[in-house]
């Protein structure tokens, strides 16, 4: 019996290290860098017990001395410690109805390379066959040693490719049979690594929490404006997921129909806020006749051109989606919109005013308006959110977030829900802590 007791309280012990070195690596992925001093303060560990840990993240290679910092107070100038950015990556796979995507992220979050392939998604098997040898082609980026440190794939996709077609005014090609397709699992089998996989504005949502506003804000509705639009819902520093993955999924919110002549008819009195507020709309409406074959480059060239398809477009996509944001907040109270997408400068300044100004109109009698504020990422928000999930699931002190409620973190810790729950506070710790020559 003492034995065990031992033995239990030895496993507890190693379980409650690795969750603080999880806890310093999280404040070091939001901060940007911080000192010895620092950590053992937002971990409320002893100098020592800190100093032991930040040791073995070096030897580990997940964290490396960057220098001293030299802040005219008395004493040694402090040791300042960063994530090491090739301590650990990861792919990404953003796959949806008109493109997929592959990247491999560094451990800082960094892209170092990417393949994108603008097109109608094809049946499964091609698919996977395409996403096989993109991932085959992007790990010769790295050193056979650096290869051991995969942490796995991200995979962020919709969850209803087979759905909406009319609404999207996609042919139905094959997107029905990716509705019993199980993508993960036959990605985890083809290539062996470990595949986790969350709903691609969720995805999105989380490389803004880890990477962009969320360093400074716990609370916000995200929205990324793709082939379709999706979204996510941060509250308190976690993303909220909801019963079945789809919380914060504004492309289903009831919207008056279009009144751009090429937008497929409505089915009823009412439309879905994805018919209007989409690319694959935008290209509709450019060109009625062709436009599956429209590539980003062609709708970017557009916006820069201020062709007037574009501007007909835009004045419908931002009517529809200030009323959207009207229900949400009125729902949500929330004080943050952030809103990125597909298209580049100028289209995301643009954009944003135009659906501030129509927010702040359609607000009722004696209602506020949230802040509305352009991404960090653009295009690269989906593939960078679908990288840091692997990172997220190895390296994070609490994986609720995105595992509907089964924490992981250390049993029997006893770490009360203040101590827990630490994404909220990390975001608080990594805004007061953030260099300002902090590079995304």
């Amino acid at each position: 019996m003492e034995e065990t007791r031992k033995s239990g309280r030895g496993s507890n012990s190693a379980q409650l290290r690795r969750y603080n070195e999880r806890i310093v690596l999280q404040i070091l992925r939001r901060a940007g860098e911080a000192s010895k001093a620092d950590l053992a303060r937002a971990v409320q560990l002893t100098n020592a017990a800190i100093g032991a840990i930040i040791q073995n993240l070096i030897e580990e290679g997940f964290i490396f001395e960057a220098g001293k910092r030299h802040d005219g107070s008395r004493g040694q100038p402090a040791t300042i410690l960063r994530l090491a950015p090739r301590g650990a990556f990861s792919f990404g796979v953003r796959l949806d109805r008109t493109n997929m995507e592959t990247v491999l992220m560094d451990f800082s979050g960094k892209i170092i390379d990417r393949r994108l392939h603008d097109l109608i998604l094809p049946p499964p098997e091609r698919a996977l066959e395409i996403l096989t040898s993109d991932l085959e082609d992007l790990r010769q980026n790295l050193s056979p040693e650096e290869q051991d440190r995969i942490t796995g794939i991200g995979l962020a996709q919709p969850f209803n490719l087979g759905a909406w077609l009319h609404e999207l005014g996609l042919p139905e090609a094959d997107f029905k049979i990716w509705e019993d397709y199980d993508l993960a699992e036959t990605l985890e089998n083809a290539t062996d690594l470990p595949v986790f996989r969350e709903n691609d504005g969720t995805a999105a949502a989380v490389a803004e929490l880890f990477y962009g506003q969320g360093r400074q804000n716990d609370n916000f509705l995200y929205m990324f404006l793709g082939p379709a639009i999706g979204g996510g819902l941060v509250v308190k520093g976690d993303v909220v997921r909801g019963e079945t993955g789809n919380a914060a999924d504004v492309a289903m919110i009831p919207v008056p129909p279009s009144n751009l002549p090429t937008a497929p008819a409505a089915r009823q009195k009412w439309d879905l806020l994805l018919t209007r507020a989409s690319l694959v709309s935008f290209a509709r409406h450019l060109a009625p006749d062709s436009f599956e074959t429209l590539k980003r480059k062609d709708l970017q060239s557009a916006v820069e051109r201020e062709d007037k398809e574009f501007l007909e477009w835009m004045e419908d996509c931002v009517e529809a989606l200030a009323l959207a944001l009207r229900s949400a907040y009125s729902l949500l109270d929330m004080p943050l919109v952030v809103i990125d997408g597909d298209l580049g400068s100028p289209f995301p300044e643009t954009f944003c005013k135009l659906l501030k100004t129509a927010v702040e109109a359609a607000a009722p009698e004696k209602r506020h308006s949230p802040d509305i504020v352009i991404g960090s990422f653009g295009e690269d928000a989906g593939a960078i959110g679908a990288a840091s999930l692997p990172q997220f699931f190895n390296f994070s002190p609490r994986a609720t977030i995105l595992t509907g409620g089964k924490d992981t973190g250390p049993a029997g810790s006893g770490r009360n829900e203040e101590q827990t729950s630490f994404p909220a506070r990390a975001a608080r710790l990594g805004s007061h802590l953030a260099s300002p020559n902090r590079q995304n």
